[in-house]
């Protein structure tokens, strides 16, 4: 019953995706969908340890009505060279 109400609201719009960007590597992801903010909240946990444990960085996470296209988005040109991401290197190279 759940999963039918979650597949009404995610028809109409209305279910709540998980939305995590991180800076390093430069990735939206999305996980869901949910049929209340209370649920995705209770979900959020897990998938950021997940996300640190693969190394990724510079983590936020917001909790929206969207119905995305893709579940996780790469932004290969955005991805930080190393002396972006210390600028105390990029200082000692200069």
């Amino acid at each position: 019953m759940k999963e039918v109400l979650t597949k009404i609201l995610e028809s109409l719009g209305l279910a709540c995706w998980v939305e995590i960007v991180t800076e390093n590597p430069r990735c939206t992801y999305y996980f869901g969908p949910f049929a209340s903010n209370q649920e995705a909240q209770r979900s959020v946990a897990g998938y950021v340890e997940d996300l640190k444990k693969e190394g990724a960085t510079g983590i936020s996470v917001e909790i929206k009505r969207v119905n995305p296209k893709e579940l996780t988005i790469f932004d290969e040109l955005g991805e930080l060279s190393d002396l972006e991401r210390f600028p105390a290197l990029k200082r000692q190279l200069s």
